[in-house]
């Protein structure tokens, strides 16, 4: 398969790439020069990127409201209070089955380009996921929630794990300690990679293997976020969703909410979604070069913008083809009468703001699933335009 005439996203760089099987083959800026043989694809005024790796998310969570009725000094006091207050809600959501729950996040991410996601939580182990669900890690809720935290720690069969956990998810006191508390029981020295980090100082970013920065749902809990212009000093940023309680479907909404503060550059922000996160998750995905997994996202550039503005300006609407591995897991309905060997039948036609997308897997058949234990369920795409 090949991709032709493609600016790279930040660089503006046209290229050509060749895909074989689950990999990038070639990148050249020379047309006519791959010698892949299969599909053949021009476009025109689009931009490429690498799949976005999520680093963040709870996949059977992204059927509820967000919930909240203030600005909390913790996630903590978060919890207590969205169980009290949102009884109803939370009990509706909760009847549909897990299963089906994840499924509708895997798709979630999918619908926003997303080729990686990281789950945090108990282990989906969902089949034919169309895209990489990631659960190679020590998952730990939190120091506050995770019962036995120190003992889970700290266990000898999982040494070689990441350990992966909610921390300093506060803007007071008891946020900033637990974080030394983690690192002071720490004790087999395993990688941390510390969640939200709102209450974090550089000095002690300098005990984690990276921090994953969720600022749409930090504004959301506490009405603050990170401090990632110090903490990026001292290890490597990761970008996260977290599930739509506390923030918006879509992962766009998110990096630009990111863009808003100038806490970190143009360049930054998008290493965090791409080669940060897979050096840290240890994928072979993150960059458009030939090796690597062909993890790829094309999209239309909207009003001729150039470098980073083309990038952060992109919605799902926007999406003209995601692959992973190798395999179109979603591609733009202008695009169909290039695919001439696609099997259809594989796919379903959805409408994301009236635009037409075709995704792999029956996702209207999923939503309706859903509906029948949830009819207030709403979903940001439609199988009807």
């Amino acid at each position: 398969m090949v991709f032709n005439n493609l600016r790279m996203a930040g660089t503006d760089e046209v290229v050509h790439i060749g895909i074989s099987g689950e990999k990038i083959a070639s990148v050249s800026s020379n047309p006519g020069t791959t010698s892949i043989e299969g599909i053949e694809l021009t476009f025109r005024d689009a931009l490429v990127f690498p799949g976005l790796i999520n680093s963040h998310d709870h996949l059977d969570f992204n059927l509820f409201p967000q919930l909240g009725s203030r600005n909390y000094s913790n996630y903590t006091e978060w919890g207590m209070d969205i169980h009290q207050t949102f009884k109803a809600e939370i009990a509706a959501v909760l009847k549909v089955p897990d299963q089906l729950r994840s499924a509708w996040g895997v798709y979630k991410n999918l619908l926003g380009g997303v080729t990686t996601v990281v789950n945090h939580g108990e282990k989906q182990l969902l089949e034919d996921a169309p895209v990489n669900v990631f659960e190679n890690s020590h998952c730990l809720h939190s120091v506050k929630f995770e019962k036995g935290w120190k003992i889970k720690l700290n266990n000898p069969l999982k040494i070689r794990l990441p350990v992966n956990i909610h921390i300093g998810e506060g803007g007071d006191w008891p946020s900033y300690d637990e974080i030394d508390q983690l690192t002071r029981w720490n004790l087999l020295r395993k990688k941390l990679i510390g969640v939200h980090a709102v209450a974090m100082s550089g000095e002690q970013a300098k005990k984690f293997e990276a921090i994953v920065w969720c600022p749409q749902s930090n504004y959301f809990l506490l009405n603050k976020t990170a401090e990632v212009n110090s903490l990026k000093k001292h290890t490597r940023l990761l970008f996260g969703t977290d599930s739509t309680l506390t923030s918006h479907w879509d992962i766009w909404e998110h990096l630009r909410s990111a863009r808003k503060t100038k806490l970190i550059t143009d360049a930054e922000l998008f290493q965090t979604v791409n080669q940060n996160a897979a050096k840290t998750w240890k994928v072979n995905s993150g960059e458009i070069t030939a090796g690597k997994d062909a993890d790829i996202v094309i999209a239309k550039i909207n009003d001729h913008k150039k470098g980073f503005n083309a990038f952060f300006e992109i919605t799902p609407a926007d999406l003209l083809l995601v692959m992973h591995k190798g395999n179109i897991r979603l591609f733009d309905e202008t695009i169909l009468r290039q695919l001439k060997d696609i099997q259809v039948a594989e796919y379903s036609k959805i409408y994301i703001n009236g635009v037409g997308k075709y995704v792999q897997g029956d996702l209207p058949g999923l939503m309706e699933k859903i509906k029948k234990y949830y009819p207030a369920a709403r979903f940001p795409v439609n199988a009807n335009n």
